[in-house]
């Protein structure tokens, strides 16, 4: 697989909520986490990382404060809210689901 995979419509806000369930993290921190979980076959594009960390933070799922990362440049570290704990549970089950029936789907008969 190559790190081009496109992310389905719907998952970036979950994949998001999960590496910030991991810890706070300043934005370029999620995407090299999310790189990481996956063996650098799924990349988070900043245009549309940041987009979608500042619709978080409206939703009331993710709140953000200013620190200096770690090679002490100013940054804003996104962490998650008991708000977006409960939406990730949500979403989580709801992906677990479709991926189990999804497969069932893809298994030969």
């Amino acid at each position: 697989m190559s790190p081009e995979i496109e992310i389905l419509r719907g998952t970036l806000d979950v994949l998001l909520l999960r590496a910030l369930a991991a810890s706070p993290m300043h934005g370029y921190g999620v995407s090299r986490w999310i790189r990481d979980r996956t063996d650098d076959q799924l990349a988070i594009e900043e245009g549309a990382l940041y987009p979608a960390l500042h619709r978080l933070e409206r939703k009331g799922w993710v709140e953000s404060t200013w620190g200096a990362s770690e090679n002490n440049r100013k940054a804003k570290y996104y962490r998650i809210t008991a708000a977006g704990k409960r939406r990730l549970k949500t979403e989580t089950e709801s992906w677990q689901q479709y991926a189990r029936l999804v497969s069932r789907i893809l298994q030969p008969t």
